[in-house]
């Protein structure tokens, strides 16, 4: 609390914690407003969600994570199915002359490349890349399957890992060496058809992160400067800490346009028998969205996780009593809670565990982030209820037995939106409309998602980030949203004075 009171209970409660923290390692030793970057280490670390490996910027995503990760795919999955993208698989390696056949994706990706250079106790001939992304693998591929017009559209999706080299200082989910991903890559024979699968799959990652990880992301364009390499253009969702004050690319959907059928011979007979190129798109979210949603919805006790994506939503307490019959009724209600639960579709889970007390449960699961916290105890069989503890709010409630199901659903549904809506009120407390460069500097000072008009041009875009670099970077562009606010005839560019064209988001990001 801001003025240091507990409550009712505040002395119990302080030693209670100080106890377990020295005993139990349960409580964060660092807080999230404070210290910011050895919170979120310690939050992934401490819920086993991350597990330190032996190679800097590579991880283990444990089961805690990878439970999220299936969620996600689960949705995605079958938004792919009804979009008819087919699943497929494709090697982790490519050669060197594949690579290099594509210029100006290689110029973007080259300090970030990993290279295979022996094999044994033997050096490779020729070098062997391990891929950043799948372009110059999948490309060709394409160049043997498409033929006519018959055969387009051509869609498929992967789930995979990429391996990028470049960085210095990682952060796990967010900045990895190797992480794991959706890849989308599609050719068509129009350009109208591809601009608009571009702004449905962009519908669908703006789903994926509002829907299901409850955390709120601005729709938009990349500039010229900033769109994929080789690409014709780049719409991404962009999301925002207000913590740190650093923006985060959430995920891309591209349109290449025919820069790779050009490249890789991707060519097809038209209706009228004509050879034609195909128009292509590719589309990417990956595991950063798990670290985004860690950020945005953590706190001093650690997790805050939303219902649609945690492994569980429900956790079930028992509260022992020293009467040996009582107990037993009580462990045998948490399990039948359990599973009328599960029965009903919701993904519950009981503690019964006798060597823990009920307050380290309950820390334990509230570190872990399960979005509700069941408890049952003598009172409870007494009254035929159960006690049912929010995660997101702290708020507590008495559930009579035979309203659990729909109570239940309807409280994580309710923390599920309200999850979205907390974390909307602080991002947008933090964007900071500027029309002039003392505003802008001012508000990046301030660690704000900053709106401006911009004149559109590559050289203020450069100029802008050279003029704000620092030791936290500099700031960028972020994207040009979809929902442009009205621009007053005369507005000028806040950097160059230049009649401005568009309104843009800037800031730091990771």
């Amino acid at each position: 609390m801001a003025d240091g009171k507990l409550g009712d209970n505040s002395t119990a409660i302080a030693k209670s914690k100080k106890g377990m923290k020295k005993e139990t390692g349960l409580c964060l030793a660092n807080s999230k407003h404070a210290n910011f970057g050895e919170w979120y280490s310690e939050v992934v670390t401490k819920t086993e969600m991350i597990g330190y490996y032996d190679i800097s910027g590579c991880y283990i995503i444990d089961e805690w994570a990878m439970g999220i990760w299936k969620r996600m795919q689960i949705f995605f999955d079958l938004e792919m199915e009804k979009m008819d993208v087919k699943p497929c698989y494709f090697p982790l390696f490519v050669s060197n002359d594949v690579l290099q056949k594509e210029k100006d994706h290689i110029k973007g990706f080259a300090p970030e490349v990993a290279w295979v250079t022996r094999a044994g106790d033997s050096d490779l001939e020729v070098p062997i890349a391990i891929r950043p992304t799948s372009e110059t693998i999948i490309y060709p591929f394409f160049s043997k399957r498409i033929r006519g017009h018959r055969d387009l559209p051509f869609k498929r999706n992967q789930w995979a890992n990429v391996v990028r080299w470049e960085f210095s200082n990682p952060t796990p989910f967010i900045r990895s060496r190797e992480f794991l991903w959706q890849e989308g890559h599609t050719a068509f024979a129009t350009k109208k058809e591809a601009d608009t699968e571009v702004l449905e799959i962009l519908e669908l990652y703006r789903q994926l992160y509002e829907e299901y990880l409850a955390v709120p992301v601005i729709k938009g364009k990349k500039s010229e400067m900033e769109k994929f390499a080789g690409g014709l253009y780049t719409t991404s969702v962009e999301a925002f800490i207000p913590n740190t004050g650093r923006a985060v690319q959430g995920a891309t959907s591209h349109c290449l346009g025919q820069n790779f059928a050009k490249m890789f011979d991707i060519n097809f007979q038209d209706e009228k028998g004509k050879n034609a190129m195909v128009w292509q798109n590719s589309w990417a979210y990956s595991t950063r969205t798990i670290g985004v949603m860690v950020m945005v919805h953590g706190d001093d006790k650690g997790l805050v996780l939303p219902p649609k994506v945690s492994k569980v939503q429900v956790i079930v307490v028992h509260v022992p009593s020293d009467d040996a019959v009582t107990k037993e009724k009580i462990i045998n209600t948490c399990s039948a809670t359990v599973k009328t639960l599960c029965d009903s579709g919701v993904r519950a889970e009981a503690d019964l565990r006798e060597n823990y007390r009920p307050g380290w449960k309950y820390s334990h699961w509230e570190m872990k982030g399960v979005p509700l916290r069941i408890e049952i105890g003598q009172r409870d069989l007494t009254n035929k209820q159960v006690c049912a503890v929010r995660r997101d709010n702290g708020a507590k409630v008495d559930i009579p037995m035979v309203d659990l199901v729909d109570t239940v659903k309807g409280m994580l549904d309710t923390i599920q939106q309200n999850m979205f809506d907390v974390a909307k009120r602080k991002r947008d407390a933090c964007i900071q409309v500027t029309k002039t460069w003392d505003e802008f500097i001012e508000a990046l000072a301030q660690k704000k998602l900053i709106l401006a008009p911009w004149c559109d041009e590559e050289e203020v875009e450069k100029e802008v980030k050279t003029k704000t670099k620092g030791e936290t970077g500099s700031a960028k562009t972020l994207c040009s949203p979809f929902d442009q606010p009205e621009m007053p005839q005369g507005t000028l560019c806040f950097a160059s004075g230049k009649p401005a064209k568009k309104w843009t988001y800037w800031g730091r990001s990771y």
